[in-house]
């Protein structure tokens, strides 16, 4: 057990000392509706994200980015008789970036896992879901040493309500630096 102990923290010194890591903070627009079997009309919500990031850079044009963000999402309701969706989530994304251009424009995949913090609608919180899976793609450019731009769509992949078959999409355009 010490061996295989002693082989991972080799291991994970070697990569860590390959890569480099720089810390950043992003905010920016999101532009969000919901999807799936909902009652009124609705129209595209714009809201605000902002948050953290780590950028691991990993041998070759490959980067790992998790995040921690704050992400107002919903939907504008077209129907009186109804208020507009507002769902905001504590947002954890881990990023898998590929640099086309070392370091300057890349593409970017991987998951989300979203926790409800707060939500606008009348239902028990113990009937509404509290957790959204997702996926998510985009692109970043970065600009210089320590700004960054990005866009990224989120695919909401479980629903956002026990109540309603209903998923997240999401635009989010970000701004960010980088220490």
């Amino acid at each position: 057990m010490k061996h295989i102990f002693l082989a991972l923290a080799l291991f994970g010194s070697v990569l860590c000392a390959q890569a480099q890591l720089k810390f950043g903070i992003k905010a920016g627009p999101n532009f969000s509706d919901v999807d799936g079997n909902i009652a009124p009309d609705t129209k595209m919500r714009t809201s605000f994200h902002f948050g953290a990031l780590a950028e691991l850079k990993l041998p070759g044009r490959f980067a790992l980015q998790p995040e921690l963000l704050y992400s107002s999402q919903g939907a504008e309701v077209e129907s009186a008789a109804f208020k507009d969706i507002q769902y905001d989530y504590i947002t954890v994304p881990v990023m898998l970036k590929y640099y086309l251009i070392p370091d300057l424009f890349n593409i970017e995949l991987g998951p989300q896992f979203s926790f409800l913090i707060n939500d606008n609608q009348d239902f028990d919180v113990e009937d509404s879901s509290t957790f959204d899976f997702a996926a998510l793609g985009g692109v970043g450019v970065d600009l210089g040493q320590h700004f960054f731009v990005q866009g990224r769509y989120v695919l909401g992949l479980t629903d956002a309500s026990s109540n309603a078959d209903i998923k997240n999409r999401v635009i989010q355009l970000s701004l960010g630096y980088k220490f």
